[in-house]
């Protein structure tokens, strides 16, 4: 997620502290947060797609695909 869109996020939740927000500004903080979630996630399942486990016995298990919905 670009920098920019973080930024709004944080620049609507200043202002939500502040005074109300407009309904336009409702959704577009609600899209860019539900963008910043999707993004989030797909970010960790990459890092725990490359995430090795290992084993005492010495051997190693892969994440990657486990705990997928």
């Amino acid at each position: 997620m670009e920098q920019s869109k973080i930024d709004r996020i944080n620049e609507l939740a200043r202002k939500s502290k502040v005074e109300p927000l407009t309904e336009e500004e409702l959704a577009e903080q609600k899209a860019l947060r539900e963008e910043y979630i999707a993004s989030f996630r797909a970010m960790f399942r990459g890092q725990l797609d490359n995430t090795v486990i290992q084993r005492p016995d010495g051997s190693r298990e892969s994440l990657k695909g486990r705990g997928k919905k």
